[in-house]
């Protein structure tokens, strides 16, 4: 039995998803019961309901389990507290392995979140607990986020300049890498960079859209600031609004990259380049909905909100 944390957000139903294909058992930890079926739908066995800072909705959780995958709460202020609570759990456990999903960069400053979850790795090297951490870039499936305004009128607008470089990775691939981490042995005390095989600009990925959609698709970029305003116009406050803002800030500086060849050793194979990507998923319909795994559209990718 594999419990997942954060079962429910995108990366948890993608990486169930990837496990039930393995004939992995996967224990969905949800936080609230309407998010039950979401998990089972996505092909966990079976799920328990608890706040992930809950030690007793924790150790009924990791009961009798052989590995934990850990989702952090997206962009949450007690990530690291958390982090250490699920730790203490998995000891009492006496859990075999744990891996976290961490970041790309997680030693970045400048960006909260991402030096929250270095907090968390530290906690767990210091543990006695068979580690494994993956470290992934952001999703190809972030530009789903603006899918509507991509399809109708070509605009792919984000809030950092079109010209920063992202190693953007798809999610299929960070599932089935952390799938094999999990099903196979030989990963202990590992920290794998999870990186797509090229760094594009948003100006590349409008043009690799534009070619799928036959269309004219241009990028353009919305000032971190003019997106903190509206962002808190639409009710996003404190520290989530305010590290976000931080991180386009820096996305806007520096951008995002990272090395490829560690997810191509766990994938065994070329990690999935933004053109096939997008040809799956905002390709024509018997495309994205052809049967089989290594094509079909995940549960995730036809709901992109949140980036969990």
């Amino acid at each position: 039995m594999i419990v997942i944390t954060g079962a429910a957000g995108k990366t948890g139903r993608a990486l169930t998803w990837a496990l039930a294909e393995r004939g992995a058992r996967v224990r969905a930890f949800v936080r609230r019961p309407e998010q039950v079926p979401v998990a089972l739908a996505a092909g966990a066995a079976e799920a328990v309901v608890g706040d992930v800072g809950d030690p007793a909705a924790l150790d009924e959780a990791l009961r009798a389990c052989s590995a934990v995958y850990h989702i952090a709460p997206n962009v949450h202020p007690d990530e690291p507290a958390i982090g250490r609570a699920v730790i203490a759990a998995a000891e009492r456990a006496g859990v075999g392995r744990f891996v976290f999903h961490s970041v790309l960069r997680p030693q970045l400053r400048a960006m909260a979140h991402h030096e929250a979850k270095a907090r968390v790795e530290e906690a767990l090297f210091e543990s006695g607990l068979a580690v494994t951490v993956l470290q992934p870039g952001p999703y190809q499936q972030n530009t789903l986020d603006a899918r509507e305004a991509i399809v109708r009128i070509g605009d792919y607008a984000v809030p950092y300049r079109v010209d920063a470089p992202f190693a953007a990775v798809d999610l299929r691939d960070v599932a089935a890498a952390a799938a094999v981490v999990l099903c196979e042995d030989g990963h202990e005390n590992a920290v794998y960079e999870l990186a797509g095989p090229e760094a594009l600009t948003p100006r590349q990925i409008a043009a690799e859209l534009a070619t799928v959609l036959d269309r004219p698709v241009t990028a353009r970029r919305i000032d971190p600031l003019d997106w903190h305003d509206s962002a808190r116009a639409g009710g996003l406050s404190g520290y989530p609004l305010d590290t976000l803002t931080a991180m386009f800030a820096f996305y806007d500086r520096h951008g995002l990259t990272g090395n490829p060849r560690a997810l191509a050793g766990l994938l065994g194979r070329p990690p999935t380049r933004f053109a096939d990507f997008a040809r799956r998923v905002f390709g024509p319909d018997d495309v994205r909905y052809a049967p089989g795994f290594q094509h079909q559209v995940l549960p995730s990718e036809r709901d992109s909100l949140g980036s969990n």
